[in-house]
């Protein structure tokens, strides 16, 4: 039985339940757990790892754990929450990961510290990347390019199974497209995972047609199409109740 009540699967890969993976993996000292439910530190990141088929006390207790606004991201998924939850959004994605990225470090990137984190939250606020929180930045290494002292573009790691670290946070504000900003921060960022020997994966929108030419382009292959769901929890379940585990 894998940590969140789930029967391990005979052909397991870390890509397949990838905030799971991360959680009970390098990303454990992130990790908050009540009863069968892990999630990330709310500060951190959004993405919670719910059993395959969660129960009455399973859903208490994803909302034990879901801090801020009171929203949380799944993952590859089709469950749908009991009845007081909101569904923020419901997105069909793709998973893709390097076959053949020509990743290089560029010299107009610069490491983002915390410092830079009302900056990066800013820009993540124009231009809607994806969830990042003020500890997002905790997840790995992000990289920004600046012109003229402002930060105009970025992109990091997120998610981190075994073996695999997820380019994530891609950006660049609006006047500053055309640039080709993003396409050199993800070889950049896919440079320093490469060299510590992770294989870089994203994940995207299926909509985001522009976003995912870009990523082939650059070297990425579909592994698989995965779906994203944003839920909300119900107002009276904000404040922690007593859970299991």
């Amino acid at each position: 039985m894998s940590a969140a009540g789930r029967p391990a699967p005979t052909s397991y890969h870390p890509l397949d339940d990838p905030v799971l993976a991360a959680l009970t993996g390098p990303h454990a000292r992130f990790a908050e757990r009540r009863g069968r439910v892990l999630g990330y530190q709310p500060e951190v990141s959004t993405w919670l790892a719910l059993p395959e088929e969660p129960d009455a006390r399973d859903w208490v207790d994803a909302a034990a754990l879901v801090g801020g606004d009171g929203t949380a991201t799944l993952c590859g998924t089709d469950v749908l929450p009991p009845d007081g939850w909101e569904v923020v959004f419901e997105v069909d994605g793709v998973q893709l990961v390097d076959e053949s990225l020509a990743a290089v470090p560029d010299e107009e990137a610069v490491v983002l510290g915390a410092a830079d984190v009302p900056e990066m939250l800013d820009l993540v606020e124009r231009t809607k990347p994806g969830p990042f929180r003020p500890r997002t930045i905790e997840l790995g290494t992000y990289l920004g390019v600046r012109r003229e002292g402002e930060l105009v573009a970025m992109a990091g790691e997120r998610m981190s199974p075994p073996g695999w670290t997820e380019i994530s946070a891609v950006c660049t504000a609006p006047e500053y497209r055309g640039q080709g900003l993003g396409g050199r921060l993800i070889l950049a960022v896919a440079a320093g995972i490469k060299e510590r020997g992770d294989t870089p994966f994203i994940q995207a929108a299926v909509e985001n047609e522009s976003a995912v030419r870009l990523y082939e382009t650059l070297g990425f292959r579909l592994r698989r199409r995965i779906p994203f769901l944003g839920i909300r929890v119900p107002e009276p379940s904000r404040v922690p109740a007593t859970a299991g585990g």
